[in-house]
């Protein structure tokens, strides 16, 4: 390939699921590593980008004639832009039960692909979520705050995070090729440079509780168009919104989301910030830090199959958690600090907040190196255990 395979946490759930499903789907933004994963996992099928205009214009004229022209093990990349494919794709799983991974699908858009999987694959598809590098998949990490700003200066895209690519050049050519390959042809979005003014709005907003008719009044939409792309970047990946956590609380929480984007070298890009020097000593330094652990913790729900939902909670008298890990019988409730030196005072918010939830443990994830108790219910920890909370064995 030209390059060092790095080995992703995801594959022993793929090559499993490839062992009792006839069709596997990967989904996940672009330049997340996924085709060269699956290329890596499954040398030997049939390959085929729909990405191809005219490869897409033959599986639409001709689906059954293009599966059969592929044979019996076909890696299909970008499903979504023929989903005239997926009927014919049932027959195919339906005939051979007894053949589990016959077909290896991509998606780079995840809500229209579960539309067609729950209408056409039920049953018959695993699905899975790959993002970009987590920290465990990522060598050589030895801390320290300047350490880490290059890291979320660079992103987690294999590109710039693994093979030396320039961010700036990268990403200017991400966002390029984003805007007028995947939105033009997801949605009539007439006006680019001002779908990209409210992606930057958007950025500007990263760790905050968004207040989307305030974005489409500041870009100049209409509340029912910033809807609709915020929905556009949610479903391709660009952006993340957490929900609130409400069970069983009272009705003064906020209910809003937060508003988080799934690389931060693509957020460093929209944002204009220059070098990882001038990030760390900037304004949203703090919110940087946050993205990128509310964001590993995605990855390491998609990539261990861990059983948790993610949620926040803010109250509205201001107290608030960044992170919730329901597990069913307990939570996990999170605050992540930037700073370097523990304070006691930390503990305040997560147990006002913790009174009014039941069966729940807290911890502060902050540059501290220090392990401590701030409280009976709250501990202290290195950011870096945010993979051990993640596991449910912090302790």
């Amino acid at each position: 390939m030209g390059f060092h395979y790095l080995p992703r946490v995801i594959e022993k759930r793929i090559l499993s699921a490839a062992r009792h499903f006839p069709v596997i789907v990967l989904t996940g933004p672009r330049q997340s590593g996924k085709s060269t994963l699956l290329s890596h996992l499954f040398k030997d099928y049939a390959y085929v980008s729909l990405d191809d205009p005219a490869r897409t214009a033959m599986a639409k004229r001709d689906p059954r004639l293009f599966l059969e022209d592929l044979g019996p093990r076909a890696l299909i990349e970008e499903i979504q832009y023929a989903p005239e494919l997926l009927p014919y794709i049932k027959i195919a799983a339906d005939k051979s039960r007894q053949k589990p991974g016959m077909f290896i699908l991509t998606d780079s858009q995840i809500f229209p692909l579960m539309t067609g999987l729950s209408e056409s694959l039920a049953g018959r598809a695993a699905l899975f979520e790959l993002l970009g590098f987590s920290w465990e998949e990522l060598p050589n990490f030895s801390g320290g705050t300047g350490e880490l700003f290059r890291r979320l200066f660079k992103g987690f895209y294999p590109k710039p995070a693994a093979r030396g690519s320039p961010p700036r050049d990268y990403y200017s050519s991400y966002l390029r090729t984003y805007l007028e390959r995947d939105i033009r042809q997801i949605k009539a979005v007439h006006d680019l440079s001002l779908f990209q003014s409210f992606l930057e709005l958007l950025a500007a907003r990263a760790g905050s509780i968004l207040n989307l008719s305030e974005v489409a009044k500041d870009c100049g939409v209409s509340q029912p168009n910033a809807r609709h792309w915020l929905s556009l970047l949610e479903s391709t990946r660009i952006v993340y919104l957490l929900r609130p956590y409400f069970r069983n609380l009272s009705k003064r929480v906020v209910k809003r989301p937060k508003i988080y984007f799934t690389d931060t070298g693509l957020l460093a890009h929209l944002l204009k910030y220059q070098d990882a020097k001038t990030l760390s000593a900037g304004p949203m330094a703090g919110a940087f830090f946050e993205n990128m652990a509310v964001i590993e913790l995605l990855k390491q729900k998609f990539n261990h199959g861990r059983p948790y939902e993610l949620y926040f909670l803010r109250d509205s008298n201001g107290n608030e958690v960044d992170a919730i890990l329901d597990w069913g019988r307990k939570l996990d409730i999170l605050e992540f600090k930037l700073s370097r030196t523990l304070r006691p005072d930390w503990a305040k918010p997560l147990e006002r907040l913790g009174a009014s939830l039941k069966n729940w443990e807290g911890y502060v994830l902050s540059q501290a190196d220090e392990e401590v108790s701030l409280s009976s219910k709250i501990k202290a920890r290195p950011w870096r255990r945010l993979r051990e909370i993640s596991q449910g064995r912090a302790g």
